[in-house]
């Protein structure tokens, strides 16, 4: 166990193997060509959807291995309210904080204008406010983060899995506006050693994120 590791660690903790990660990264091309496939049209809504569809199918391949034992291990325990509440409120505040740089990456916009389609508005909702979140918490602040914690402590999972989540979102001016957000979520991971105050607070910052572009676009 992790020296710095959080005394709120209930004893059934199991760390991700590293086989696990191994796993995901063979799953992902596997099961992205079989769902690239599938897909019935090349527009933007069906793409990110088949795109996060894939990452939560090779995380549930990469665990069920694992049995019970991956609930605990992605962090999937129970974590007092307070800091879900934190962590909303947290992120409305960074999330604006940093809608004041001025920066808006191209890829956000091109989202945006979909969003703003009214037929496409609760479909684009659930897809990027909380399918994506999911996703991307199991990912980073599960797979990425059990692994880190479990072999160098809570502290390297923060800062390691911060890191890679901001590095994912690859657009550099995207980068930068969701770093700040990725400490919060590792910090909030590490807190807790729960993983819904995070996931809670991305969905949180998506859903923010997408109706303020569309009836807040001065915000």
């Amino acid at each position: 166990m992790p020296t710095d590791a959080n005394p709120l660690i209930q004893c059934n903790y199991r760390p991700i193997p590293g086989w696990s990660l191994i796993v995901f990264g063979l799953a992902l091309p596997v099961i992205g060509y079989a769902v690239v496939r599938l897909l019935p049209n090349r527009e933007m809504l069906t793409i990110l959807g088949g795109f996060f569809l894939i990452g939560l199918l090779a995380v549930i391949v990469a665990v069920a291995p694992l049995g019970k034992a991956a609930f605990p291990a992605l962090g999937l325990r129970p974590a007092n309210w307070k800091y879900l509440v934190f962590g909303a409120f947290g992120t409305l505040f960074l999330s604006v904080a940093v809608s004041q740089v001025g920066i808006e990456p191209q890829g956000m916009k091109q989202v945006i204008e979909v969003v703003r389609e009214p037929h496409e508005m609760v479909l684009s909702l659930l897809l990027l406010s909380v399918l994506a979140p999911i996703v991307e918490e199991l990912v980073f602040r599960g797979l990425l983060y059990g692994w880190i914690a479990g072999r160098w402590g809570g502290t390297a999972g923060l800062v390691v899995s911060s890191l890679a989540f901001a590095a994912a979102h690859y657009e550099p001016a995207h980068v930068v506006l969701v770093l700040p957000l990725g400490f919060l979520f590792g910090w909030l991971r590490r807190r807790t050693d729960s993983l819904l105050p995070s996931l809670f607070s991305h969905i949180v910052n998506n859903g923010f994120a997408l109706l303020a572009a569309v009836y807040l676009p001065g915000i």
